[in-house]
């Protein structure tokens, strides 16, 4: 059986990643001013978004992911075609219409597929499976990286459906912010109360940064360093103990809204890396989405791993 994936492009895994394992993206445009992009995880595109100081207005961009009727056209000129089963991956449900959009597009997929199939050839059922992945950027990646490995080892679809349904309950992601005034007027933007001018305006006198968390849906502060480098320090140490005690799928992802290089320079990450490879544990980055940049500022990073229910503890 031929098994496939669709992500959105706010999922935190490199373009060549992706293209290497067949994995189809759900482009997100973006709209600045009047200037537009296809968030396709494009490196080129990302490059000029934060080379040309784009991001610098970014807090008022518009979003508009695939609509239901894109979603219905993709599947239904390639996708039913190219496989028998399709997964689609959505960044949480509680941020975007972009699950919603697979779900409703799915029952008119299901519903007009067989004539497509029938007329090239293809004998047998196609069937498709939308999975929240309740978290986002990074976090998300989780879910596509054990999808690729399960997929590529010969597991049955309901295999993958089961696994790829408990590691969304147990995928964390979290998010060290590096401009608090812009992350404030992104959410304002779109009608998000969580960072009031005030805690803002504080934090930035001070330099002190939350570590934000996304989990099960939900979002919010559970931690904060001062400074981002600090909070670098505070955050990938704690990523890195949560290796030492174990993870449920043996992936670490991160995401960072600027060249590479700077993440790789900043203090935790070298301590994190080794600890991975002395855990069997696959460490991965990559720049983050335009459309991840827009929601949460230039210089932010971002990081993914599923473990255990339990609450974080910062040292």
């Amino acid at each position: 059986m031929r098994i496939g994936l669709t992500v959105d492009s706010a999922c935190d895994l490199p373009r060549a990643y992706l293209d290497r394992h067949n994995v189809v993206i759900l482009p997100i445009a973006v709209k600045i001013d009047d200037t537009f992009f296809s968030d396709e995880r494009d490196p080129e595109a990302t490059l000029r978004f934060y080379r040309e100081n784009l991001g610098e207005r970014g807090h008022q961009a518009e979003t508009l992911p695939y609509t239901v009727e894109q979603i219905r056209e993709l599947f239904l000129t390639r996708l039913v075609c190219d496989f028998e089963f399709v997964f689609c991956l959505a960044i949480t449900s509680t941020r975007s219409p972009i699950y919603d959009n697979c779900v409703m597009a799915s029952r008119e997929i299901l519903r007009y597929y067989h004539p497509i199939r029938k007329e090239a050839g293809l004998r047998g059922i196609f069937q498709m499976r939308v999975i929240d992945s309740q978290t986002l950027f990074a976090g998300q990646a989780i879910t596509v990286l054990e999808a690729v490995r399960m997929i590529e080892a010969g597991e049955s679809h309901t295999a993958i459906y089961d696994r790829l349904g408990f590691l969304a309950k147990n995928t964390y992601a979290y998010m060290l912010p590096r401009d608090l005034y812009y992350l404030r007027a992104r959410a304002a933007k779109k009608g998000d109360k969580s960072v009031s001018w005030f805690r803002a305006a504080l934090g930035t006198a001070l330099d002190i940064k939350p570590l934000l968390r996304a989990y099960r849906g939900q979002t919010g502060a559970v931690g904060k360093a001062r400074g981002f480098e600090g909070g670098s320090k505070v955050l990938l140490g704690y990523v890195a103990d949560r290796v030492r005690k174990g993870l449920l799928s043996p992936f670490v992802n991160l995401s960072y809204g600027g060249e590479l290089d700077r993440l790789y320079s900043l203090p935790g990450y070298d301590e994190l890396a080794r600890t991975c490879e002395q855990h069997g544990v696959q460490i991965g980055a990559t720049g983050m989405s335009i459309t991840g940049m827009v929601n949460v500022g230039e210089g932010a990073m971002t990081v993914g791993f599923a473990a255990e229910p339990h609450e974080p503890v910062f040292h």
